[in-house]
């Protein structure tokens, strides 16, 4: 891992480089995806089959193939080991338990004149829930993704996931079955983003899709965004400890590592006063990386991404993290609560020793799909607001009307709309309800 000190003549070149989001090989992923896109739009599942076998080097000879049956996703789930089950029962009861208390409520007041103005909350209909694999497999983003839907009251939970060779992981079939997914196909990338925002013969059109994947996946999501509503554009994954020195290095050695195993773009960085203890950490990196069985995934991950950082403080600690906006920031201090009301921006929060990233990203409850590339500091984490729609309520009383319409009237003149401002005045006297 790299070494920055925030006193070197270098550092701020170091430290932007460091934080740099950007792709060097985006404009040939932005092309490649928008062919994608097209083709789909234009030949529906024919389109679909050929890059999931191109791709994937899935055998599919029909989308037929490519879905998988409600029956299978419950079979999946009743033939899970006893162990194993309960942790993925537990994990589900905890997210949705947090879900539910995200619901947005409806509510309404009325003004002086006896208006009466609100909202009131519907979910959206259809749902698209991308579970990304490749290198890994994810049941718990099928649970994250799919469980504020269903707890929303989303109609009906689309999802897709790659299924690399054809092989189907039981644990993301089984998942999918706690969370209520209703249809489920095995197609991946551009061409599973296309599906959902535009439809085929077999998937149907969504209103909303969310959930992370590689770079031609978010990309997709954005260029699809505005047919469809998404949640966010994710990049790669990212952690940041700020350890004032009070904890175990070896703890600190294993939540870097813990984030750098997703992917060789990954992103593990950890700021402290202390030099001691990044010494300590460096030390305790290298001793127990041969021991992960992603060690070859987890070396260029700190290699090229990650970073141990020196600074005179705790304050100047805090003021580089508000500066990078992580998805994930571990507070790795005695006092946590000290530190927080300082925190700007994150994604997630982990207070304490006993915290660490991990435990979001399975079962704790909060969601860990979560703002990436300093994302975090305009957007939050997924939850149930994201499938729910507000519908403002505006109904005028007969007092209220004779007082809205001349300032109705006069705006619009001003703005030269003469119909709204016709439309305001010939409510001034009008007493029908």
């Amino acid at each position: 891992m790299r070494r920055l000190d925030s006193h070197a003549a270098d550092f701020e070149s170091r430290f932007e480089t460091l934080i740099d989001s950007d792709t060097p090989a985006q404009a040939e992923i932005d092309s490649r995806v928008a062919a994608i896109i097209a083709d789909v739009r234009a030949r529906g599942d024919s389109a679909v089959v050929e890059y999931t076998r191109e791709l994937d080097r899935h055998p599919a000879a029909d989308m037929d193939v490519l879905e998988i049956a409600p029956a299978r996703l419950t079979a999946a789930l009743e033939a899970m080991p006893a162990k194993p089950r309960a942790a993925l029962e537990t994990a589900a009861a905890r997210i949705r338990s947090y879900a539910e208390s995200q619901k947005l409520e409806a509510h309404a007041y009325e003004d002086e004149y006896g208006n009466r103005l609100g909202q009131v909350i519907r979910p959206i209909e259809r749902a698209g829930v991308y579970a990304p694999g490749g290198k890994a497999a994810y049941p718990s983003s099928v649970l994250m993704n799919a469980l504020p839907a269903q707890v929303a009251g989303v109609s009906e939970i689309i999802m897709v996931s790659p299924a690399p060779g054809g092989e189907v992981n039981d644990w993301v079939l089984a998942a999918a079955a706690l969370a209520g997914v209703d249809r489920f196909f095995t197609i991946g990338g551009a061409q599973a983003v296309a599906a959902l925002a535009y439809g085929t013969q077999s998937v149907p059109c969504v209103d909303k899709i969310v959930g992370p994947g590689n770079a031609y996946v978010a990309e997709a999501k954005r260029q699809v965004f505005g047919r469809v509503g998404i949640e966010s554009v994710a990049g790669p994954s990212e952690v940041l400890i700020l350890a004032d020195g009070s904890g175990d290095p070896e703890w600190a050695a294993l939540d870097l590592f813990a984030q750098a195993e997703h992917g060789e773009d990954s992103r593990a960085l950890l700021i402290s006063p202390d030099n001691d203890f990044l010494g300590a950490v460096e030390a305790a990196v290298e001793r127990l990386l041969e021991e992960q069985p992603r060690r070859d995934i987890i070396r260029a991950s700190l290699a090229n991404h990650g970073a141990l950082i020196a600074v005179a403080d705790m304050a100047e600690a805090v003021a580089l993290s508000n500066r990078i906006a992580p998805e994930h920031l571990e507070l790795a201090v005695d006092n946590p609560d000290a530190l927080l009301d300082a925190i700007e921006h994150a994604g997630a929060i982990f207070m304490g020793h006993r915290t660490p990233e991990a435990f979001g990203d399975y079962c704790a409850g909060p969601n860990h799909v979560l703002p990436t590339g300093r994302t975090a500091r305009f957007s939050s984490a997924l939850g149930v607001y994201d499938f729910q729609k507000r519908l403002s309520i505006i109904h005028a009383s007969a007092r209220g009307a004779a007082a809205l319409a001349p300032v109705a009237e006069e705006l619009a003149l001003g703005e030269g709309l003469h119909a709204h401002a016709a439309s305001a005045r010939v409510r001034a006297n009008e007493t029908r309800g």
